[in-house]
């Protein structure tokens, strides 16, 4: 197949694929899936080899957001019937950390829902990254906590936090469908205050909100421009009391042309499988690990994952290793930060918008076969008398 040729010679050479090629990707089909997850594992296992990384979450604050975004269990109106709590207390948040870290994580994420940080937020953050990192040798931590305001990414970076996620989402063209109470730019500009702060940045996406392949395009190449460390790639979960809980709109196989899609744009990145794969790939999670190279250990913030132990298995069954902390993740040239010359971001690299590209219609799965008992509320770990799963 052509397209897939030209697109492995691209990512081996880090070149940017064009918008009609990445298009291209989304618009496969079934009976071409297994062709496009080999190609787009060629240029996984070169940057990558066979090493998976884990990321272990630990929910600080869950619940009680101002913010309305449209796919959040914790959004402001939300009726899903999540855990609420405040803060959590440094010492606490370090003995979850370590539960991650004992199963295999190489990074904590430390996220607390919110419109951002105050300054005593950031001082709070500051101690559990310091008790994290005093009782768990060579762990990364990453930090999550909405939008930053002057000076907050330096104090975090001076603290030991290595990265800072804020994700992009969704495309800037339908930002404003999923969310009134702030704009993409101000994603963007919060990505861009960790970078400059000297902390690794990592945004992603949300995939399965009623978007289209344009749309799923767009935000992909918008996050290629803002040239993050890592992209965490999620798979909706409805959750029911939340805006979005019918829009059940993905397939395992489509998941996997997105994935596919992300790691030939994103060639060099850590593309990291994210929230939803257990709802959404279900039995098709060993062939995400082609074309992924980095998921997350056990639960999420408010819903369950997968068990941390069948994810270890998983992961050797299919002929993969975990990531240890000696390791690098990733390939030499992105960690001496050389700037990216023109040839790498590729001649298309600032072309229009995908937007008016048709887009492929993906029906949805008939009601009566979505897996609504796969989307499980958390209920043990961070905030509970429970231990976590990890």
């Amino acid at each position: 197949m052509d397209l897939l040729n030209t697109l492995v010679d691209k990512g081996l050479r880090r070149e940017l694929p064009t918008r009609e090629e990445a298009l291209a990707v989304l618009a496969t089909s079934d009976d071409e899936l297994l062709d496009v997850v080999a190609a787009a594992g060629k240029v996984r296992r070169q940057w990558f080899g066979r090493r998976v990384k884990l990321n272990y979450l630990v929910n600080l604050k869950s619940g009680l957001c101002p913010e309305d975004c449209s796919y959040c269990s914790q959004r402001l109106g939300s009726k899903a019937e999540i855990l609420k709590y405040t803060w959590l207390k440094p010492d606490d948040a370090s003995k979850a950390a370590a539960a991650g870290v004992a199963g295999g994580a190489k990074r904590v994420c430390l996220v607390a829902s919110g419109r951002g940080p105050t300054d005593k937020d950031v001082d709070r953050v500051s101690e559990t990254i310091s008790a994290i990192k005093d009782q768990n040798e060579g762990v990364e931590v990453c930090a999550c906590l909405g939008l930053l305001s002057d000076g907050q990414a330096e104090r975090l970076r001076t603290a030991g936090a290595d990265a800072y996620n804020h994700n992009l989402n969704t495309s800037e063209a339908t930002y404003g469908d999923i969310c009134t109470t702030h704009d993409f730019s101000d994603r963007v500009s919060t990505v861009q205050q960790a970078q400059a702060a000297g902390m690794s940045a990592c945004s992603g996406l949300i995939a399965g909100m009623g978007e289209s392949d344009a749309d799923l395009v767009d935000v992909v190449f918008a996050l290629r421009e803002l040239d993050p460390d890592s992209v965490p790639v999620n798979f909706l979960i409805p959750f029911e009391g939340t805006p979005l809980a019918k829009e059940w709109n993905l397939t395992p196989q489509r998941a996997l042309r997105i994935l596919a899609m992300v790691r030939f744009v994103c060639p060099d990145v850590e593309v990291r499988l994210a929230g939803g794969r257990e709802v959404h790939l279900r039995s098709m999670q060993p062939l995400a690990l082609h074309l992924v190279n980095s998921i997350f250990l056990g639960d999420y913030l408010t819903s369950e994952g997968q068990a941390g132990k069948d994810d270890l298995a998983m992961i050797a069954d299919a002929g993969f290793e975990v990531e240890g902390t000696d390791t690098t993740t990733l390939p030499e040239h992105r960690t001496d930060a050389e700037p990216r010359t023109e040839a790498e971001h590729g001649v298309d690299g600032a072309a229009q918008p995908a937007a008016e590209a048709p887009a492929a219609t993906v029906a949805a799965p008939p009601a009566d076969e979505t897996r609504r008992d796969l989307v499980a509320v958390r209920r043990r770990g961070a905030g509970t008398d429970l231990p976590p799963n990890a």
